[in-house]
């Protein structure tokens, strides 16, 4: 019983001696205020970033991530205004050509997006008639999903393009067959007045290869013409392209960016 007691106190001992090093902060008030900002290179009063759980595996959503697919239903999902329509799969889910272009129920703006996708094994066709989809920030802004594995199209119309502005820096798009992976970090423009203040920006990891680096958004996605700006709001939804071919998605999910100012 004495063992116990004792083990116990030393148990609340700890957690206390824990509690009481975090309390005596490190950092410094005698410093130079950095700029731009409010506070002192090594400020002692500065925020802690909040603590998240990452992904249990390589492109698992972190604890903060708001899942889109899981693997089990498309719940997150709507087909023009009513229930998704796509075919669900193993795992996955599949365009249903003619069912139209999936929407989430979810809606956000700056934000980190993980997707995953997969053309089929025998797939056939050439050009843009190749495996055809899209992934389109706030419904507006698109990444090209096709497939580009030694076929080849217009450069700003292949898999990781910026659709109609900016090609991929590199093609590391793997055969069909395999699926492919998409992290994009969006930056959603920003209006005043009805005038565009700032531009969207984009930041994308095809395949873990980076292929576009804070590039700019020149407007919303169009075919064969400048892509333009018109004003909309804040927070918009992921709209997934259906283009009448049996594209693949898994693993969709995002996280919102807003509110980790510090």
């Amino acid at each position: 019983m004495n063992t116990i007691r004792t083990c116990a106190a030393v148990g609340l001992c700890i957690a206390a001696a824990v509690a009481a090093y975090q309390e005596q902060r490190e950092g410094f008030k005698d410093t130079a205020i950095l700029p731009g900002q409010t506070w002192h290179v090594h400020d002692s009063d500065r925020p802690y970033p909040a603590v998240i759980e990452p992904g249990k595996s390589p492109g698992a959503p972190p604890s903060d991530a708001v899942v889109l697919f899981d693997g089990k239903d498309l719940s997150h999902w709507t087909s023009a205004g009513g229930p998704a329509r796509w075919r669900m799969g193993n795992g996955y889910f599949e365009v249903a050509a003619g069912t139209g272009d999936l929407k989430s129920r979810e809606k956000f703006g700056d934000c980190q997006l993980h997707i995953e996708w997969q053309e089929p094994p025998d797939i056939h066709g050439v050009g843009q008639d190749r495996g055809n989809s899209g992934v389109y920030l706030m419904s507006r802004y698109e990444v090209q999903v096709l497939d580009s594995y030694q076929h080849a199209t217009y450069a700003d119309g292949q898999a990781g393009a910026m659709y109609g502005q900016w090609p991929p820096l590199v093609n590391p798009i793997r055969k069909p067959g395999e699926w492919n992976v998409y992290d994009i970090m969006f930056e959603a423009p920003r209006f005043e007045d009805g005038k565009l203040s700032k531009p969207a920006y984009q930041t994308v990891l095809f395949n873990g290869v980076l292929v576009h680096l804070h590039q700019p958004v020149i407007g919303a996605t169009v075919y064969r013409a400048v892509a333009k700006y018109s004003p909309h709001s804040d927070e918009e939804p992921l709209q997934l392209q259906d283009h009448g071919h049996p594209v693949r998605f898994r693993n969709v999910w995002f996280r919102q960016l807003s509110g980790y100012d510090q």
